[in-house]
């Protein structure tokens, strides 16, 4: 939130400036020496994040001059020392004096601001669901803050909570309001930035590498340095996006040095992160490393979980194919626990914006619930015997209106417990995302464990699917991924479990299953897929690589079988692809068919 360099900070707005950070102007060295306290106030509210320093000692002679303050001077002295416990890491403090502020001030423009700050620190101490709830009551009263400073602070910390949350369409929209209030300027600047990021993240097709440009631009022209690296940060998100890394390169490069003199790790730790990854997509792994390990370095002193995950995955990657599988082991450790931080952290906002915005509709539903009682209510007790025939029609409607309204809840609380499920499926192919494969898988090893039953992992890769996408359109690599899973499907047990690990890879834990069993049935998932099914017209030839590793060799640690099935893999990718390949041990994975060879045999089957 506010405080750069605290390292009891875990939640950062997904990588993008800390908003709070760039809101005041820069302090006036030049200005004459305020005397009066309230022109002391003025210029704390003034240098609070220029120079926190010098805001610190003017709050402190602030203390003993409140006599000489008004009462509206007052409250702002309040939301200033609160600001100030926040800005040095006291979330809790600065929570309780923000939540009292908000209840009493008179002045609304101050509560605007201070609810503001309170969704911010919300936000750091991870409890989101309260952090929708202030932001969805104040975007309400949205069209009643005529104060621009004011709206803006909501606006930037609206487009911010919901970009975390996954709802980048309507984050866009809010940071699109910040344009609209300041067509120039700083604050638009920064609304700028927002836009772009949320665009991005929403994967939106028609956004152009002009408008990144052209953010950048403004930003310039008022002296914002910082944030216009942040958007050339995600220019070369885009430039990756599209395979254009030397494009990619030139930029991170260029500003690279600018960025580490800013002092602000997470932009640091991003352009790193970027520049290992764009220097290993062009095979230069001894600059993928370099850049992996600065990352991490800054990364891990203040939780980027976000780059800290891409680094340790990069990095096992690297020792991996460097052959050094216990440096790959202890950085994949490291990224598995990276990445559920991560995906519990975002999995947490998205069911807390979603659990809010279901209570919020439950509550206007139950109030109309209760008028349509009381109208009955009213209208049994006004109507005489002679109009009691006639109304009985309309207590009737009022009861059916009722009994929709109990319909309505009853589908609210489904579409509850829906979104909890689907939070545990991949968005494409419908079967169980990475996290909860993995859960699911360790669940399952760790009861055929309990009986000493076998247990074999295989993790299939989809060969060529950059091709495929560059050559057929992602329409068609949908549709290949699609068809992967359907004849996975087609071959699994009961008791698999099954699921995307990432991309076009994919894993089946198989319990109770021996090698030769695990080994025949992927050698039939295999040429299931290479076939070409009768009823596609317009066939696009697809194939992939299989690794299989069993808990006879390697145990019933997941991750053990996840790293020795992800280095069979990877020998059936070196050694052509379309092949099936069981890791025998950690050193010498061997590929096999399903022809009745036994795994003593150490044959290697190329697919035809």
């Amino acid at each position: 939130m506010h405080a750069t360099g605290n390292k009891r900070r875990k939640y950062y707005y997904a990588g993008i400036l800390l908003l709070l950070v760039v809101l005041a102007g820069a302090a006036s060295a030049a200005a004459p020496a305020p005397q009066s306290a309230s022109q002391l106030l003025a210029l704390a509210e003034n240098i609070k994040t220029a120079d926190n320093a010098a805001f610190a000692k003017l709050l402190q002679e602030l203390q003993g001059r409140t006599a000489e303050l008004s009462e509206e001077e007052k409250w702002l002295l309040r939301y200033m020392q609160a600001y100030q416990n926040a800005y040095t890491g006291k979330e809790e403090l600065a929570r309780t004096q923000l939540e009292a502020i908000a209840k009493e001030a008179p002045d609304s423009t101050l509560r605007t601001k201070v609810i503001g700050t309170l969704i911010n620190v919300l936000g750091v101490e991870h409890r989101y669901d309260e952090a929708f709830e202030y932001l969805d009551h104040a975007l309400d009263n949205l069209t009643q803050v005529t104060d621009k400073e004011a709206r803006f602070h909501l606006l930037g910390e609206a487009s911010q909570l919901l970009s975390d949350a996954g709802q980048y369409e309507l984050a866009a929209s809010y940071a699109n309001q910040i344009i609209v209030d300041y067509p120039n300027g700083r604050n638009g600047c920064i609304g700028r930035m927002l836009e772009l990021h949320d665009k991005l993240s929403g994967s939106q097709v028609n956004i152009a590498k002009d408008q990144f440009q052209e953010g950048i631009n403004s930003c310039l022209a008022v002296g914002e340095k910082m944030i216009a690296d942040a958007i050339r940060r995600d220019m070369a998100v885009l430039d990756m996006q599209q395979n254009k890394m030397d494009d990619a390169l030139a930029l991170l490069q260029e500003h690279y040095e600018e960025v580490k003199g800013f002092n602000y790790p997470a932009l640091a730790a991003d352009y790193s992160a970027l520049l290992a990854q764009a220097y290993w997509k062009k095979d230069n792994g001894l600059l993928a490393q370099k850049y992996a390990t600065t990352a991490v370095d800054i990364a891990a002193k203040s939780d980027f979980t976000e780059s800290l995950v891409e680094s340790y995955q990069l990095l096992y990657q690297i020792e991996r194919q460097q052959g050094n599988l216990r440096d790959a082991l202890a950085y994949h450790e490291k990224y598995v626990a990276a990445d559920k931080e991560h995906l519990d952290d975002v999995r947490e906002k998205a069911l807390a914006y979603q659990i809010v915005k279901q209570q919020v509709e439950t509550k206007k539903i139950e109030l109309d619930g209760l008028n349509k009682q009381n109208q009955i209510l009213q209208l049994q007790q006004a109507l005489d015997h002679k109009a009691m025939v006639t109304s009985r029609l309309y207590i009737a409607l009022l009861l059916t209106v009722l009994a929709s309204i109990a319909f309505w809840l009853y589908r609210l609380k489904r579409s509850q417990l829906r979104f909890m499920r689907l939070a545990r499926r991949d968005g494409l192919t419908g079967i169980l995302n990475r996290q909860h494969f993995v859960e699911e898988a360790e669940q399952a090893l760790r009861y055929v464990a309990k009986s000493l039953r076998g247990a074999c992992l295989i993790l299939i890769d989809l060969d060529h699917f950059k091709n495929i996408n560059d050559t057929h359109g992602h329409v068609a690599g949908d549709h290949a991924l699609k068809r992967i899973v359907s004849i996975c499907q087609k071959h699994l047990h009961s008791s698999d479990v099954f699921g995307r690990i990432g991309g076009e890879e994919f894993g089946i834990l198989l319990p109770e299953c021996t090698l030769i069993q695990a080994l025949e049935r992927a050698e039939s998932i295999r040429q299931a897929i290479q076939a070409i099914p009768e009823d596609e017209t317009e066939h696009v030839p697809l194939s992939a690589s299989f690794g299989i590793a069993s808990s006879t060799h390697h145990g019933y640690d997941f991750r053990r079988l996840l790293i020795a099935a992800d280095s069979a893999l990877y020998r059936a990718k070196r050694d052509g692809r379309n092949r099936v390949v069981v890791s025998m041990n950690e050193h010498a994975p061997s590929s096999f068919s399903a022809n009745g060879h036994t795994p003593g045999d150490n044959l290697t089957n190329a697919a035809p």
